[in-house]
């Protein structure tokens, strides 16, 4: 499975610029499902049909990524940049970002005077190697992704983009795994999560589930002077209650947590 992932981890899809990895994921699942569909937003949306008298059920994991747009082009041929979603400005500088034909560029700011401070996102840049405006290779517009190689040390795993690469992994591995079921379940992996769920709440317009579950990451409360959270590495999956934007189905929770207990997961 580690090779999964690490082909999706790796992969460049910032929000709105799915495309990439929509053509990684549809071979992996096409033998799975009875019918694939790509809606108007770009949602991948993979349907296993139930044998009849159940729900209709969907799954959603998201198949973008946080990223960069270039804003601006300075005659010395440096890219100025806005955010694509929620971007920290202390993990930027020396960080290696690609664009979508595979060019790669490299994050560094203006000059700092004192190093205890962090410069905004308006006062980095990313040095593709022009000269110049004129010979510059990008345009504005463009989208940039990070580059971060897919590590694995043991059973924990580190990269960019596992927000949530690894729900698409999850989602994939669900789908080959689930035979049979009364239920017609849809796989949705969606698109522009990081900039509001967008492709999400499309796919639920449109697919009009009973119930729908979201895979995804979540923060950890195992780290020093960590969020106070009931969430651990390597203690089993979180099943989520609430977040600053929903409040968990509360029988949908029960019967997670149940039947969890009844196939000895952790959670």
């Amino acid at each position: 499975m580690n090779d999964l992932i690490k082909k999706l981890v790796e992969a460049y899809g910032p929000s709105g610029f799915e495309d990439q990895m929509r053509a990684l994921i549809r071979p992996e699942i096409e033998k799975y499902a009875d019918e694939i569909t790509v809606d108007a937003m770009g949602n991948l949306i993979a349907r296993k049909k139930g044998s009849g008298g159940g729900l209709k059920v969907m799954i959603a994991a998201h198949m973008d990524e946080i990223g960069l747009m270039i804003s601006h082009i300075t005659e010395d041929g440096f890219c100025r940049f806005t955010n694509i979603g929620g971007i920290y400005p202390h993990t930027l500088l020396g960080s290696r970002v690609q664009f979508e034909d595979g060019r790669i560029g490299i994050i560094y700011s203006d000059r700092i005077t004192d190093r205890g401070k962090i410069h905004g996102l308006d006062k980095h840049y990313i040095d593709v190697g022009a000269s110049s405006k004129a010979d510059c290779p990008v345009s504005v517009g463009d989208a940039v992704g990070f580059v971060r190689e897919f590590v694995a040390q043991g059973k924990f795993l580190s990269a960019k983009s596992m927000d949530d690469r690894i729900g698409c992994v999850v989602a994939i591995e669900a789908m080959k795994r689930l035979k049979k079921t009364p239920h017609d379940v849809y796989f949705v992996f969606s698109v522009q999560e990081e900039v509001g769920t967008r492709g999400a709440e499309a796919a639920a317009n449109g697919i009009d589930p009973d119930v729908g579950i979201a895979l995804d990451v979540t923060l950890a409360g195992d780290t020093p002077e960590p969020t106070p959270i009931a969430v651990s590495l390597g203690k089993g999956t979180a099943i989520k209650v609430k977040d600053s934007g929903m409040i968990a189905h509360t029988g949908l929770v029960r019967t997670m947590k149940k039947r969890a207990e009844a196939a000895n997961i952790p959670y």
